[in-house]
């Protein structure tokens, strides 16, 4: 529609306003070409960025009808790793759970790529078990692009965008390339990872550039500052990779994957994954210690050169030793980047300082003595922005069709990218399908509590997902992500009809299993001896099934063996029925516990409610309410300087019928 556009000459000038049907559209760094406009396709959604949340929104907007650009600045860089080559891990492998019930894409490329998967923080309770999944890095690159290369409606671009074509109305109407080049959409999601005005620093030297070497993205910042976007500075960091001839292994401790492991996606079978290379673990020690405290005048980050925020639980080792002085050590895991490539990733050792001093610190370390580094470790400072001007929708407040996701947004780490990315993704293509968008409450998922952490409380460094965030993490599991959110990507058009007939009939031996537990009664002589063998106390009079199923040393499996119950349940299905059972009323307590909040989520704050003038809200808690302009009042109360009397007085205001909006 916009192919006719400026058929006379064109302004030579830098910036200038382009007309049509009455909507104002502001261009940037335009690049003139004679007669018309630089217009080279016209698309549903633009997706800029093919890192983890790129590829993650771009999937799930094309799966659901919208033609959908995907934008990178370069395809050789689709789906790069370029931190730890892995994916899960304390937290993040229930995100991966949860993002693969969901029917998005990081669940079933983590298992295709994996070469290592074990199960994280057995020793305590099971709602807290997480897989993670050591990666090959260029095969995920490769299983990436070549999903995205495959999907229906998806369009890859190599191009770097540089700015979002924004009308009067504040509606998104298209995005602009490096070169003029000028791509029509109805709605854009921003997935630019660490690379806009990325700048690396090895000590004092810095310059220009992406992770891993790539190419920066200089220009796009500018011009959304220009659009009213704030943004901010933030940083990270990498260790070196080094080559694997030249450790010493036997001086280090193995870690192995476990022996019949759990795969992150629910279509896949236990034990499915190839999982048979090796980790290791080292430790620094006080001579390490020492070369860093006496080197820490060139680093960037002690220097006073960098000024982003670094990530509070993955810190640089001069971070480490300076915060954490009493330490004697620290662990070092020695991981591999892939089946078929030489270098090592030396995980908890990362750092901004000198390559030379880099050199004398890693060679103090116990078995790597003699290491040679292939790629220096280095930190970045890069542009984000504050999430709280984001809706749970992970929409702009302030804009039409405008959205975004990953480590533009705050976060830190592969997972929440690829978590937000499917969000984001989904209400893009829901805003151009004029759907309503998909929110995830809080109780739903981890996804939820992410995503309502960075909207309601915003981030200060770069935000990490722990277990502990969330208040209902006994009933997240990440067993049960499919019960909890498959329903949702089959309503959202990601769940095919064979793998929801699949779930369904998982659901069904699930259900039929735990009603006829609960009607059985078992007598002492059935189950005393498997129960002196599991190490609980016998029984001396007949006892429901469903009481021994809550003993802490229970084993649903063992005892449905010998009382030979008519059960026929996948190792997944067994699991999920003992542990409904056994946590059903630390479930039950916990909902009891968090119902006050729930009510509270129900109760919708009007986004333009004038705080000020609420009677009796503390001027503290009217300033922030105003800032923050929380959705819900659950939301509200999650505000720092926001006290329960204040909710209190809102909540007596809205029923007494004071808003009149």
């Amino acid at each position: 529609m916009w192919n006719n556009l400026l058929d006379g000459d064109l302004f030579h000038m830098e910036h200038f306003y382009l007309f049509h049907m009455e909507q104002r559209v502001w261009c940037s760094t335009w690049n003139k070409r004679g007669d018309k406009m630089n217009i080279l396709g016209e698309f549903d959604v633009a997706v800029i960025g093919a890192g983890h949340a790129g590829i993650e929104a771009a999937v799930a907007s094309a799966k659901r009808g919208c033609k959908t650009a995907l934008f990178t600045i370069s395809v050789d860089q689709i789906g790069n790793m370029p931190c730890n080559p892995s994916i899960g891990g304390s937290a993040k492998g229930h995100l991966v759970r949860e993002i693969d019930a969901l029917g998005g894409v990081m669940g079933e490329a983590g298992d295709a790529c994996c070469i290592q998967m074990r199960m994280l923080n057995l020793s305590k309770g099971v709602s807290v078990h997480s897989p993670r999944a050591q990666a090959d890095r260029a095969m995920y690159h490769i299983h990436t692009k070549k999903i995205v290369e495959n999907t229906r409606n998806l369009y890859v671009i190599q191009a770097e965008i540089v700015d979002i074509l924004i009308s009067e109305t504040n509606e998104v109407k298209g995005v602009m390339n490096s070169f003029g080049g000028v791509y029509l959409c109805k709605a854009a999601v921003i997935c630019a990872g660490t690379f806009l005005n990325g700048r690396v620093y090895i000590g004092k030297r810095s310059r220009e550039s992406g992770p891993d070497s790539c190419l920066p993205a200089p220009y796009l910042s500018e011009n959304l500052a220009k659009h009213g976007v704030s943004l901010r500075r933030f940083k990270t960091g990498t260790p070196c990779r080094v080559h694997r001839r030249s450790i010493d292994y036997t001086l280090l401790q193995p870690q192995f994957g476990d022996p019949n492991p759990q795969p992150f996606s629910f279509m896949a079978e236990r034990g499915s994954v190839r999982n048979d290379a090796i980790c290791y673990i080292a430790n620094t020690n006080a001579e390490t210690h020492r070369i860093i405290r006496e080197n820490l005048g060139e680093s960037p980050l002690y220097g006073g050169v960098i000024h982003g925020v670094g990530p509070r639980y993955c810190p640089s080792i001069e971070d480490k030793v300076v915060r954490f002085a009493e330490r004697e050590k620290h662990q070092i895991f020695v991981e591999p980047t892939g089946i078929d490539s030489e270098e090592m990733y030396l995980q908890g050792f990362s750092t901004s300082l000198p390559e030379y001093v880099q050199v004398q610190m890693y060679r103090s370390v116990r078995g790597f003595e003699h290491i040679e580094i292939m790629r220096s470790a280095y930190a970045i400072e890069y542009d984000c922005i504050n999430p709280l001007c984001l809706l749970h929708s992970l929409a702009f407040r302030d804009f039409h069709g405008l959205f975004s996701a990953g480590q533009f947004n705050g976060t830190s780490g592969y997972e929440e990218a690829a978590a937000q990315g499917l969000i984001a993704g989904i209400n893009a293509s829901a805003y151009v399908l004029n759907e309503r968008p998909l929110e995830l409450e809080r109780k739903s998922s981890y996804i939820g509590t992410l995503i309502d952490d960075l909207v309601t409380k915003g981030t200060d460094d770069p935000y990490r997902m722990m277990t502990a965030r969330s208040e209902y993490r006994l009933s997240l599991r990440h067993a049960n992500a499919d019960a909890r959110l498959t329903p949702i990507g089959r309503r959202y058009g990601l769940i095919s009809d064979m793998r929801w007939n699949v779930f369904e009939e998982k659901m069904q031996h699930i259900h039929d299993a735990i009603e006829q537990i609960q009607k059985l009664s078992v007598t002492p002589g059935q189950v005393n001896e498997t129960l002196a063998k599991l190490g609980t106390t016998p029984i001396t009079q007949t006892t429901k099934l469903e009481t021994l199923l809550r003993r802490p040393q229970s084993d649903f499996r063992a005892l449905s063996t010998v009382l030979e119950l008519p059960f026929s349940l996948s190792d997944a299905e067994a699991d999920e029925v003992g542990n409904q059972i056994r946590y059903a009323q630390y479930i039950e307590r916990q909902n009891q516990q968090n119902s006050h909040l729930a009510e509270l989520e129900h109760v919708r704050l009007p986004l333009d409610l004038d705080y000020a003038a609420v009677h009796g809200l503390s001027s503290e808690a009217a300033e922030k309410l105003g800032i923050r302009r929380p959705e819900h009042l659950a939301q509200a109360s999650a505000i720092s300087g926001v006290s329960p009397a204040d909710v209190a007085i809102l909540m007596t205001y809205l029923k007494a019928g004071g808003y009149h909006g």
